[in-house]
């Protein structure tokens, strides 16, 4: 069988129009005033010559794409039938509590993939304003299995919590991961050769402590996944910014049985998608190489995402 892409991408804010305009003082829980139709429609745009430019330079569509920071089923119903994807995508999607309202999701093409099962893992922790107790509720992780050809795949979608409440946001991702990593590793007991593959946005560059601990256990003596994206990182790719320093929290992980010989599926190469046309043309050249993004801030910008895609290839073996 020919070669596969499976693709991660946190599109920064894919909101459905917003139905009124707001007032300096009052911000919706998006952050983004005038959030209109036609920001939408430029946005949905932007979206598809994403994947235009990725078929033009690789040769092919993802048969998977995780997504991040995606509102509502209008949102993904407005994307599958954009022509890029030929009536031949489907996806899953379910709300989540987070309190700005952004999901993570899966898009998939149904000509290659059947859907087998999908669930949600949700996390609340204990927070507080002033001194009053609150739940604190985080996107989910999404689960779904799916049959590709004689194999299955079992594909866990997350965007973890920011690195903005620095300590805090430590804490909880590590929670998640530690409970995600059990998971893991009760079905890797049952199966060692299960075709396991974890995308997201992490909040972490591959060599922070929560995903070096995410990928090995018992002192690191027992490798649970793999992470590729560690020697990308290494070398410098990057799939975000902050300020000027570069970042690759967008990462897709992987069940050793990728690399076992008797296995039908492979892994071939780990990819960040930082194509010229995704990048910013800034009139100072002062953010050489940064994702062209829909915002700044406040400010309008009409790019593309604060992030680059990335991928990985993987193939089944012919037999």
């Amino acid at each position: 069988m020919a070669p596969e892409l499976v693709v991660f991408y946190n599109t920064e804010n894919f909101y459905a129009p917003q139905l009124k305009q707001y007032p300096r003082s009052d911000i919706p829980k998006s952050g983004l005033r005038n959030w209109n139709e036609a920001r939408y429609q430029n946005k949905l745009l932007k979206f598809t010559q994403v994947f235009n430019y990725l078929r033009l330079e690789e040769g092919l569509l993802p048969m998977l794409i995780g997504l991040a920071e995606i509102e509502t089923n209008q949102v993904l119903e407005d994307i599958v039938n954009q022509d890029v994807f030929k009536g031949n995508y489907a996806f899953v999607h379910y709300d989540s509590p987070d309190q700005r309202g952004v999901d993570t999701a899966l898009l998939y093409d149904k000509t290659k993939l059947e859907l087998l099962y999908s669930e949600v893992y949700s996390e609340i922790f204990e927070g507080e304003i002033g001194m009053l107790p609150v739940p604190s509720t985080t996107r989910d992780i999404l689960y779904a299995r799916f049959r590709y050809g004689p194999v299955e795949l079992s594909i866990y979608v997350l965007h973890l919590p920011s690195k903005r409440q620095k300590e805090v946001g430590m804490a909880k991702r590590k929670i998640i991961l530690d409970k995600l990593q059990r998971k893991i590793r009760d079905k890797l007991l049952q199966n060692p050769l299960e075709n396991i593959v974890v995308m997201g946005d992490f909040n972490e560059n591959p060599t922070e402590a929560n995903l070096q601990d995410f990928v090995a256990f018992n002192n690191k003596s027992e490798i649970v996944l793999i992470n590729f994206f560690e020697e990308l990182y290494n070398k410098k790719k990057f799939s975000t910014f902050h300020r000027s320093e570069g970042l690759l929290f967008d990462q897709i992980i992987l069940s050793p049985a990728f690399l076992e010989q008797e296995n039908s599926i492979e892994f071939l190469h780990a990819k960040v998608f930082d194509s010229r046309h995704l990048i910013e043309r800034s009139p100072h050249n002062k953010k050489r190489g940064h994702p062209f993004r829909t915002y700044a801030g406040t400010r309008y910008l009409g790019g593309y995402s604060d992030h680059f895609p990335v991928f990985i290839k993987i193939k089944i073996k012919v037999k």
